[in-house]
Order: structure tokens, then sequence, then C-alpha cells
């Protein structure tokens, strides 16, 4: 979850009252947020620097480092957190947010051009006029920025923040899409004039910009915003232009986001425009800007309205397990900033309007959250459902891990992702297409695919602990993935018992002896060759175990799983200097009688 740093002194001014540390844990609690850490400005700064900390003075201001939910992008600057927390306390109401009127033709046009569909199709516009800044509320907007564009903006992939200072440029705006060579402009604290493509090197060596050019660096044109007199607003998802830069005197700030998720995009421009607005003449008053698309169609930002959702009482009252009136609900949920009040008289549904910087709210689920939220998870009696019941092969899994510890093994827990080569080639296996679920645009070669088996990761495991005293008895108990046509999805789990024994000999009569005791907790017979109403064991011929040295699992005449002494060359591929005995059963067919 994001974490939000704050000054204390200048949040507590905000809350209108001091708090001690645990005062305040305990509202962020209640609120259902978290106080992460306690630090000072000075610490932050050596620890980005890898310095030695040193100890705090009584003059170092103190830093709050707040977590707060993912999707409440309202709480990730101060000014947000304060409010929602002001409004949680009660000591002020909901605020009302709305779009300035103005008459169509003295608002702002923003125009865009068909080139931009080839590359960041959707522009939003407001104006926040009549601002007042101070350096504390002209960081935290900048921050804000940042905090969106790591979070919701996916580091500027789906949108980026352009803010400017309007009484520097004139309108009507265009946002157009050229080749880059064409482009010409001062970007932001530089004082010579750049052409796109060349910009693009330039900031090769910007640390921070230099994450983002990849977004837009390989297209034939870049996107561009300007106003009327040619003047470059940006060249999003970049940089923007050092002709309408903000500062502290700045009074009339143009806020344009341009991305390739309009939903998205009208959430950020909500956020920035509601959150600020506190600062405005007109305070929670926002001007519109009419976007023009290169068919003729428009349309006005932001969309500050509120939209209604109706949930009924019982439903909220039956997710949470507390018996609640309806007047209590309704003043939990206005603690929460959603305006709520019940359907009608006699009626227990509840209306509930939702502000615009509640984006996070989309279904009744959310709604019953809030409630639950404010009415305090501690509160909550405690009850067991009688309908819930663990699942067969949970219990069935849990019975079999307890079984194996009981023989001294210990259980491991490794990733379901790995290599391509871990799957197949370290293991001597050739990889026939059929099995295999291949990750998409991977992070990492290190997780490429979905494992196929758990061979590879408890053999990882034994590798990087061989220094360990010997013997090594590991078991897991997990799931692996294969292609499966059947499934709507491609691809089915099963889950799979893995044991391996290694030390100074192979102990493959220790794995042979767990194979029937597992069988044995099972209730299922041992039985010669071919009969099918219990287990036996015959040869197989697998690359990574030992020829001879390994038996196939038949259980009512399916194969279900293997064990034997692993080949030198899979160990060696492993770095494993001491011979091992692995087992690897399918304890699904237990339940379903069938692979």
């Amino acid at each position: 979850m994001p974490t939000v740093s704050v000054g204390r002194d200048r949040l507590f001014a905000a809350l209108g009252r001091s708090y001690t540390q645990e005062e305040f844990e305990d509202l962020c609690f209640n609120f259902g947020i978290e106080l992460d850490d306690v630090t000072t400005e000075k610490a932050i700064i050596l620890k980005e620097k890898h310095l030695e900390e040193e100890k705090p003075s009584l003059d170092d201001e103190v830093i709050y480092k707040i977590e707060v939910p993912a999707n409440r992008y309202d709480l990730l600057c101060l000014e947000g957190l304060a409010q929602a927390l002001r409004i949680f306390n009660g000591q002020e109401k909901i605020p009302r947010y709305t779009v300035a009127s103005i008459s169509q033709e003295s608002m702002l046009k923003m125009r865009v051009k068909k080139e931009t569909s080839l590359i960041r199709p959707f522009v939003v516009c407001a104006v926040l006029r009549g601002i007042t800044f101070d350096e504390a509320s002209y960081n935290s907007f900048i921050d804000l920025q940042d905090k969106l564009h790591q979070n919701i903006c996916r580091k500027r992939t789906l949108v980026a923040i352009g803010t400017h200072d309007l009484d520097t440029l004139q309108g009507p705006f265009t946002y157009e899409a050229l080749p880059p060579p064409e482009i010409n402009f001062v970007p932001l604290k530089q004082v010579k004039n750049f052409r796109a493509d060349e910009l693009m090197e330039f900031y090769k060596s910007d640390l921070k910009l230099k994450k983002f050019l990849h977004i837009i660096e390989k297209s034939k044109v870049f996107p561009v915003i300007y106003d009327c007199n040619r003047t470059v607003l940006s060249l999003p998802p970049i940089i923007n232009g050092a002709h309408s830069a903000i500062t502290l005197k700045t009074k009339n700030v143009f806020v344009e986001c341009t991305a390739t998720d309009l939903t998205k995009a009208k959430i950020v421009l909500n956020t920035m425009v509601t959150t600020f607005s506190a600062y405005c003449k007109k305070k929670f008053e926002v001007e519109p800007v009419e976007v023009i698309l290169f068919d003729g169609r428009s349309s006005v930002y932001p969309d500050l309205s509120e939209y209604t959702m109706e949930v009924p009482l019982s439903y909220i009252t039956g997710s949470i397990g507390v018996p609640l009136e309806v007047d209590e609900v309704t003043s939990l949920l206005n603690r929460m900033q959603l305006h709520a009040e019940q359907a009608g008289l006699g009626n227990n549904n509840i209306n509930v309007s939702v502000p615009p910087t509640r984006s996070d709210i989309l279904h009744p689920c959310d709604v019953m959250e809030d409630v639950a939220i404010a009415y305090g998870y501690n509160n909550i009696p405690r009850r067991k459902l009688s309908s819930l019941k663990p699942l067969p092969l949970n219990q069935l899994s849990d019975l079999i891990r307890y079984e194996i510890a009981m023989n001294g093994f210990t259980e491991v827990l490794t990733w379901i992702l790995c290599s391509k080569k871990e799957n197949f080639e370290m293991l001597n296996r050739k990889d026939d297409k059929s099995t295999q679920v291949v990750i998409g645009n991977p992070r990492s070669s290190d997780f490429e695919v979905v494992r196929a088996s758990l061979m590879p990761g408890m053999l990882k495991t034994v590798g990087h602990n061989k220094d360990h005293p010997k013997p090594i008895k590991i078991f897991e108990v997990g799931d692996v993935v294969h292609l499966d046509e059947k499934k709507d999805v491609g691809a089915s789990n099963r889950r799979l018992l893995a044991a391996l024994y290694c030390g100074a000999n192979s102990g493959f009569e220790l794995i042979h002896s767990l194979v029937d005791r597992i069988m044995e907790v099972m209730g299922t017979l041992f039985v010669p060759v071919g009969d099918s109403t219990g287990y036996y064991i015959e040869l197989s011929g697998e690359p990574e175990f030992l020829s001879g040295r390994q038996a196939k699992i038949i259980y009512k005449g399916r194969p279900i799983g293997i064990f034997g002494i692993v080949h030198p060359e899979v160990l060696n591929n492993f770095d494993i200097p001491d011979p091992c005995s692995f087992l690897e059963l399918d304890i699904e067919s237990f339940l379903q009688g069938s692979v």
C-alpha cells in the first residue's frame, strides 16, 4: 500500500489539535489507515544518500509516514488526509464540490487532433481559479502529482498530469501528435530550446525522467499541447514547458491530464482539483474546460457530479454481522465522506451519494466496508459461521502435512513461478509445449513460467542451503499449473506433494518408506501389479532420475506420482554436491479417483 509522508506539526495544525503518538495511532486504526513510521526530514535525506543516521535533535521536523489503502487516491497528500480525518472526527461536514457556472462561449477550449489517437488519445482539463499557495501547500501540490503518477497512473503509462500557470498562456489550446523534429521548446528547469528527439537523448542521463522515455520514444509521433500562440505547455508524459511553470505566485492553475485510459484520467483530474480547490478564492469550486474532439464531439471536464447508490440495510448488517438501525448506518457513512440518508419513510434501503473524491466506491460492498470501518472492526463480535467448512482438498493437504512432519521432514514454501530453464533443461526434460504455462511480458528471467512440478523449487532450496547440516529432509504441499483445453482459462491447478532427502547417501529407502506411509494413511493397500483396487509401483524412465533407481506410483490403475534417486547431472545443475532422493505425488487423485 502507498505511504504518505506528512509533517506531524502541520498535520496536527490541520486537524485542529495535537495528539500523542499512541492517540494518533488509535485514530489511524479507527479510520482504516496505519501510522507506519515516525522519522525526521534529516533522517530521510541521510537514508536516501546511504549515510549513517544521526541522533535526532529537538529542532528536526517530525515526519509521520502513514500507510493508506491503494485505492484511496484522495488520501495521498496532507490536505486530503486531514480533511478526511476532520470529517471522521465530526469536526466538519462533507464538502460539496461544484463546477463554476460559466457560459460555453467563455469556457476555455482544448481541441484534440486526430493524430493523437496513434499514441495517447485522451485529454481532460480543468482550471483552479484564485488559488493561493504557500511553500508547504505548493510542495504538497507537486508531491500529489508524483504520488498519483506512481499509483493509479502506473508510472505515467496510463495517465500523465501537467499543471501550468494559466496567466502565462492564452487559449484555446490544442492537443496534437507531431513528428519529434517538429516539436521545439524550452523544457522545465532548462534555459535552451530542445527538439523533442534531442530531449529523448538528453533525458537518458536523468535519473528521474529516463524511466518514462520508453513510453513514447519509439513512436513516430509525440504528443504535445500548445496554446493559441504555439507555446508548448507540455510534452506528455515526459516534461512540461518552462514557459508555463507554476510558482508560489501562481493564482490560476491550468490542469491537463493526457491518457491512454479515459476513466483513470477523469479520476486523476478529479483528485487533483477537488483536493486543492480548498485553496481557491471560491472554495471547492472548479472552472470547467471544454474538450473538443477531431470529429466534432465535445465533453466538459471535470465531472464533479455525485452518483447515488441504493443499498439495502439488510445487506450491510448481514455482511458485517451487527444489528444496526438506519440512522446509525447513515451517521457512520457520513463520517466516511459518503452522503447517506434513508431511501424513504418505512423503507430500510439507504441512498448513498458518492462524491467525486471517492472513486473507490463502486459497489454496495464498498459501502458496507466503510460502515464496518467507521463502526470499528474491534467492536464487531466474533462468531463462527455454521456454513463455513474447509474444502476437502485443504483438509487432505493438512492431514498429509501432519503425517510427513511426524516423519521428521521440514515444510518449505517455494515460488510458484520459475524460469523455463529450471522447468525443463535443468531437469533434463524436453519442453513439448503441451504443459508449460508461460507468463506474458515477465519482469525477470527468474519468473518466466508457472511451475509444472515442485521439483525445481525443492532442488533450488537445497542448492542454496548445501552447507546446512546433513541430512536435509524437506517437503512441500503446493499447486502446479498445466495447460488444459477443457478449462475456460486454458489451464488448471493440481495439488502435489513433494519430499526430498539429501545426505551422505541417497536415502532412497527413506523416500520409499514415506510413500508406503502416505498410502497407509490414505487407507490404500499395496497390491500386485495390474490390480486396480490399491496401489503398486513399477519401473519408470524419467530423465531427471537415475535409470533403474526410480519408480512410478500406480493408484487404482493410474499413475499418480514418481520417486527415485535424482540424476547427478540434475544435482550438478542446481549446485548440489550430495546425493538426493525425491518424491512427487498428485494428492488430488485420492479425492477424485483419477488424475
